[in-house]
């Protein structure tokens, strides 16, 4: 029996033309909250979004500031809490500059002319200077060289970042001449208005930039600076404290793996000479930190991803640990707070609420402070469960279900779409679940169950359950999504006859191990998923990072090869499910050559398969059309398949 649609109302467009918050930032007094918005999908030939202000409390309504439609990013208040710092590219699309308007409104001034793009900026304590990362400015005989169209790069030489200081008074800007030619991330200024420290990289690039991080600090006024010493690999999130001297945490990746769970590490900064030793301060700890929030007049605050919520930490000082001081069903990101630490504010998603910016004292619940997307209101939404059941060695594993709208369990069977997340770190909370690529609620109106699993690997269970598909991709994280599924059919909720998996990134890559693993599913969907490790070790920008997860890269000799055994090319001879591979041409995460190979395999092996190209697209669509495109195509595939019409009786 075919399932009927329910909600059609829920159209591709109401989709992709919806607008997100993000990148929310509380001023320094506690009293207003900055924040961009954009559309889901781009229409135009260059990205563009709106700077919005709100008042915290809410007793003003949010309104949009004026400022020429552009791509606008990194918004940051002075600290006064007076005028709001923020990059704009209107007046050379793709080349961001520094720009400020006050938080009462006017026009915004623009502080830089730089012939680069600018990164990120930092308004420091004095009201005069701010910090700016952007690499150099072409010379003049490269911009001609690039206008003749003589513009040979030599890989592995690409410019790094710098750190600059920005004078208001004048609008000049100094680089000192520090830290060699390594690549400013990060910059953080010490509350008190003491040195700034710098996160730098070996190289620009992924591979080798974050095997290789090290911190400095810098005093804005002398210029003079000293070395740190190394930081952990993949360090990020950068923030000073002070308990019987000044501290600085951040994050990075659990040592000694490249696959592992985040941690935060800690390290007291002496008065002279290199830190001493960084200290793992959430070790063995089962969940997993997702952002610091710096407190100027207090500890840091974490954003801790808890199986299927999220959870706000307090670093307790005498203690040296992080201690739970909030809970939130759902997700919460971009953590921002004020001067004191009293108050908080975030992008927070719950099951049947999309991402609004919301406020909350730390240690208590959200309120909603915008409403990005009215629109959805009237809309009648799938049913979404908690799922939590077990490995078949006895591992604890969550997920969620979304049943379509208006039915229950017992409406039974359904057919079931399992979407694997990508990642492999990362997870499924019990958010909205409605995005650009095919999620919960797009299948759920059209009459679909959805399984959204998280298999070990993932976010949110602690370091030892993020580390544990290194080099074991596929094998122990496909059965924990099979016993999901497994579970659902024996509790009448799954059509055993009418399954379909799908996912993106490295869940493309699951739904492509699972179709050359078993002839259970009837369909399935790759999106920009891997098909061999080896050759996404030697061309993704993510590099030996990959190798962690694939076992190895090819070149340690002439095999046979561990991640031979663990990529789904090996195994294209046994398929027989038709498959619709999607992909972007301009991929630089998942090469298209990723999906190539698969293709090509599949056509030699005579497989049902469509294989479609997003010409311009990197790993994350951005274009509406593309959008729209891939959301009812991927619709139409699981249709042909899963949903046969009915013969007349």
């Amino acid at each position: 029996m075919r399932v009927n649609r329910v909600g059609s109302e829920l159209t591709a467009e109401l989709v992709v033309d919806g607008r997100v918050p993000y990148s929310p930032v509380l001023s320094p007094d506690g009293r207003w909250v900055v924040y961009l918005l954009a559309t889901v999908g781009q229409a135009g030939e260059h990205p563009s979004s709106q700077l919005w202000l709100a008042a915290a409390d809410g007793s003003v309504s949010p309104r949009q500031l004026d400022i020429p439609a552009a791509h606008l990013s990194c918004p940051r208040w002075s600290p006064d809490s007076e005028s709001i710092f923020f990059l704009s590219d209107w007046s050379t699309p793709g080349t961001a500059q520094l720009h400020q308007i006050e938080r009462t409104g006017g026009s915004p001034r623009v502080l830089t002319a730089w012939r680069s793009t600018i990164h990120a900026h930092r308004p420091l304590t004095n009201p005069a200077l701010v910090a700016v990362i952007a690499p150099d400015e072409p010379a003049d005989q490269d911009v001609e060289r690039g206008d003749d169209r003589d513009d040979a790069h030599v890989r592995g030489h690409t410019p790094p970042a710098r750190l600059r200081l920005l004078d208001l008074r004048t609008r000049q800007i100094r680089t000192p001449a520090l830290f060699d030619d390594r690549h400013v991330a990060e910059v953080v200024q010490r509350p008190d208005g003491g040195p700034l420290a710098v996160l730098t990289w070996s190289s620009p690039e992924l591979d080798p930039g974050l095997l290789d991080t090290a911190l400095h600090l810098l005093d804005p006024d002398t210029g003079l600076a000293r070395d740190l010493g190394p930081a952990a690999v993949d360090a990020h999130s950068l923030v000073w404290w002070h308990s019987k001297g000044w501290h600085l945490a951040y994050l990075a990746l659990t040592p000694p793996g490249l696959q592992a769970g985040t941690a935060v590490f800690d390290l007291a900064v002496p008065e002279s000479g290199q830190a001493g030793v960084h200290r793992n301060i959430t070790a063995g700890m089962p969940w997993c930190p997702a952002e610091l929030a710096q407190v100027d007049g207090g500890t840091p605050l974490a954003v801790v991803a808890d199986g299927l919520d999220t959870t706000i930490h307090r670093l307790a000082p005498d203690e040296l640990r992080l201690v739970e001081i909030s809970r939130h069903t759902g997700l919460v990101k971009h953590l921002t707070t004020d001067r004191d630490g009293a108050v908080v504010a975030a992008v927070v998603s719950r099951s049947e609420e999309p991402e609004d910016v919301c406020v909350s004292p730390a240690s208590g619940s959200f309120t909603r402070l915008t409403e990005a997307r009215p629109e959805l209101r009237a809309i009648r939404w799938g049913t979404q469960q908690r799922l939590s059941y077990r490995a078949s060695d006895g591992l604890a594993l969550d997920g969620v279900l979304v049943l379509p709208p208006g039915r229950s369990r017992g409406d039974g069977p359904f057919p079931l779409v399992t979407l694997a997340h990508g990642g492999p770190y990362d997870r499924y909370a019990d958010q909205f679940m409605l995005r650009w690529a095919p999620s919960g609620q797009w299948l759920a109106h059209a009459g679909y169950a959805v399984f959204l699993p998280n298999p070990r690997g993932g976010q949110g269970r602690g370091h030892d359950f993020a580390a544990s598909v290194a080099g074991a991709v596929g094998q122990q994280e496909w059965t924990d999504i099979l016993t999901g599924i497994d579970q659902l059919v024996a509790e009448g909720v799954a059509d055993p006859d009418r399954l379909g998996i799908g996912g993106w990134s490295h869940g493309g890559f699951l739904a492509a191990w699972a179709v050359g693993h078993t002839d259970r599913f009837a369909a399935a969907m790759m999106g920009a998923g891997i098909s061999d490790w080896g050759m996404l070790a030697a061309t993704g920008e993510w590099g030996v990072f990959e190798t962690a997860l694939g076992g190895s890269a090819g070149w340690e000799g002439t095999g046979p090869h561990r991640h031979d055994q663990l990529s789904p090319i090996s195994y294209a001879s046994a398929i027989r499910t038709p498959v619709l591979i999607v992909h972007g041409a301009e991929d630089t995460n998942v090469p298209l050559s990723q999906t190539e190979y698969f293709h090509r395999a599949l056509r030699r092996f005579s497989v049902e398969h469509e294989y479609v190209v997003y010409p311009r697209e990197n790993h994350s669509f951005r274009e509406r059309n593309h959008q729209l495109d891939l959301l009812r195509r991927t619709r139409a595939w699981f249709d042909r398949w899963l949903m046969p019409p009915t013969t007349p009786t």
